[in-house]
């Protein structure tokens, strides 16, 4: 399931985004200002962003540069041709203005997406005193290193790129399935199980934590 943040101030057109993405399959993350969207994307990567110019704070023109491999599609009521182009040569992949019909919108998506027009994974995790480098494969906690097998390193990569979300044991089987094929659900439990003890011998405490019957996320220590 692919995941497309939302940075709309407006909060009827981003629930209206919203509702739109998810009948069309995708996972969404939402960010109301310039300031809480770099907060958004600084702990999780989605796969596109669709965002809005006229945000309180900082403004979309002032995000962008700051969004780096990562797709972007401005949707503004500004349909001035130099603001598109300025904004095109400065790094969106796309440009639509409001209003739109919502059937182009999701073209668009598509096409982007496609593309693959996002770029390498952030190659360094933090949450805490718990790090994951995603070339090296390695693990820490308060530099001591934690040995992980191939599919435990898939499943806290996942987690720690999306450190506020509960991700559901199918979304996860989903993500880590390039990396795993051979993990399946029988199998996902003993493999969740193995790394929380690793994590917590190394640590002291719980990194992760069952939503029963969601799914996985992290745990803030106490």
């Amino acid at each position: 399931m692919k995941t497309i943040a939302v940075i709309e101030d407006d909060p009827y057109i981003g629930d209206m985004l919203e509702e739109l993405l998810h009948k069309s399959g995708y996972r969404v993350l939402r960010a109301y200002s310039g300031t809480e969207a770099l907060l958004l994307l600084a702990r999780n990567r989605p796969d596109l962003v669709l965002l809005d110019l006229m945000l309180p704070g900082l403004s979309g023109e002032d995000i962008l540069p700051e969004i780096q491999g990562l797709p972007v599609i401005v949707v503004s009521a500004r349909a001035d041709t130099e603001d598109k182009v300025g904004l095109l040569l400065g790094g969106a992949a796309d440009y639509i203005t409001k209003p739109f019909d919502p059937r182009e919108l999701l073209a668009r998506i598509t096409v982007q997406l496609r593309n693959g027009v996002s770029g390498p994974p952030l190659p360094r995790l933090t949450f805490h005193d718990l790090t994951l480098d995603t070339t090296t494969h390695e693990a820490q906690i308060s530099g001591e290193a934690v040995r992980l097998t191939k599919t435990e390193f898939a499943i806290l990569r996942l987690l720690m790129q999306n450190p506020e979300q509960v991700i559901t044991k199918s979304l996860m089987l989903d993500r880590i399935s390039e990396d795993t094929p051979d993990c399946m659900e029988s199998s996902l439990k003993v493999h969740i199980s193995n790394l929380r003890r690793k994590l917590r011998e190394a640590g002291g405490h719980d990194y992760i934590e069952a939503v029963w019957g969601i799914g996985f996320k992290l745990k803030e220590p106490s």
